[in-house]
């Protein structure tokens, strides 16, 4: 197809009237055409389709870092000081003979904590520990003086970590299945497949940015994650509907095939989803500022990390993972396939179309060819201009039908 035919197609289908041209804002946020998702989707599986292999290869290969809630284990803080990492590192070494699991600082300035993880030591190796810690940096309690009980620990066997684990998983599978049985009985069967694909995708993605990045696991986390699923719903069913909406009785009509009218449903909730995930963005960054560099809490660190992360992935996944799948199965019925072919023969010019070099119309054409105005056609101008036969031209004297009479203006005058 070459570029003069398209334009002579799309000007045929305007009534020969130019296409309005609108610059890339206002196309964004009027939702009539700014991004092509639909006919890209197969660039769109790639890059998914990417993302979810990077993701389960990290989760198989290196796993997760469960926090001391799942797999149990002992932790000590203690104000950090003038403390350094390899500092405290070397004094547990010499105490307990072994490295710790993780020495991490949290928090900062004068709030700054020192926290060393470990596998379940004895209440001994626990006193030594903390003995080997006072005598090397001298915390400073709550009255500034060095004291012993600003070195806490706490303990969590793993008999307690394994009901935990149980929990969560039980907690994870009775969301899922609540809301796949929502789905189900809300949308037609594809609308469905492929939301319930999308939130294992949105689960997936999550599961090995944590996984690659190396972000601890905790029971915040899980909590953040039911959260962020949800959110990832809620942004597939605006979509959906929209998609619904644009696509009811569509068989009936011939000015857009199923995949433009959901390409469309998209351009039209796109700003909708950026608009709502950016308000969902920036509590989540606040509340890491919060978490991380005032405060130096770790539960709401975790919680706020794995929110960042599923808002951002549940966005892509509605937009460029969930309707394409839905078009590609709908698609593969008799009944899309019947009316894309319909569409397409429809736009094909008569007069210009061959078998040796069919002419074809891009779907933006066809989206300006809606709305854009139509001029008058040719004939209906001429014919304006013209006056008829029985009407006078303009600033003629009256001329009175012949075989008429004259009125006048007696009540009964036609009786007589």
């Amino acid at each position: 197809m070459t570029s003069s035919k398209a334009s002579e197609g799309a000007a045929e289908l305007t009534g020969g009237a130019q296409p309005p041209h609108h610059n890339f804002i206002s196309r964004l946020y009027t939702g009539t055409g700014a991004f092509e998702v639909i006919g890209r989707r197969k660039l769109w599986y790639g890059i998914s389709g990417a993302i979810v292999a990077v993701a389960l290869l990290s989760i198989v290969l290196r796993g997760f870092t469960f926090g001391i809630d799942f797999k149990g284990g002992t932790t000590v803080s203690m104000p950090r000081g003038n403390a350094q990492t390899a500092q405290v590192s070397e004094v547990f070494r010499k105490a307990i003979g072994k490295d710790p699991e993780s020495v991490v600082i949290v928090g900062n300035g004068a709030s700054a904590t020192v926290q060393i993880r470990s596998e379940t030591l004895t209440n001994d190796q626990t006193t030594k520990l903390r003995n080997a810690l006072f005598d090397a940096f001298q915390p400073k309690g709550n009255d500034g003086k060095p004291s012993k009980q600003a070195i806490s620990d706490s303990a969590v066997s793993e008999t307690w970590g394994d009901q935990i684990t149980k929990k969560a998983l039980i907690a994870l599978v009775v969301f899922l299945a609540l809301v796949s049985l929502y789905i189900t009985v809300r949308y037609e069967r594809y609308m469905a497949i492929s939301a319930l694909t999308t939130m294992c995708f949105d689960l997936t993605v999550t599961a090995g940015v944590y996984s690659l990045v190396g972000f601890e696991v905790s029971p915040a986390t899980v909590i953040g994650l039911l959260t962020i699923l949800g959110f990832s719903l809620y942004d597939t069913v605006i979509v959906f509907d929209k998609v619904e909406e644009n696509t009811r009785d569509f068989q009936h009509t011939n000015r857009r095939t199923f995949a433009e009218h959901a390409n469309l449903a998209i351009n039209q909730t796109f700003m909708r989803s950026i608009n709502t995930s950016l308000i969902g963005v920036l509590p989540v960054l606040a509340l890491m500022v919060v978490a991380v560099w005032l405060l130096g809490v770790g539960t709401l660190k975790d919680l706020a990390l794995v929110q960042l992360v599923g808002i951002l992935v549940g966005t892509y996944s509605s937009i460029f993972f969930a309707t394409p799948l839905l078009v590609t199965l709908r698609e593969r019925t008799e009944l899309v396939r019947t009316h894309t072919r319909r569409v397409l023969k429809r736009r094909k010019p008569s007069h210009e179309s061959s078998p040796e070099e069919p002419v074809e119309v891009s779907s933006q054409a066809v989206e300006v060819a809606e709305t854009a105005e139509t001029p008058e056609a040719p004939a209906e101008t001429e014919a304006a201009s013209k006056p008829a036969a029985n009407k006078p031209a303009p600033g003629a004297r009256p001329v009175r039908p012949t075989g008429t009479r004259r009125p006048s203006g007696k009540r009964n005058a036609g009786r007589r």
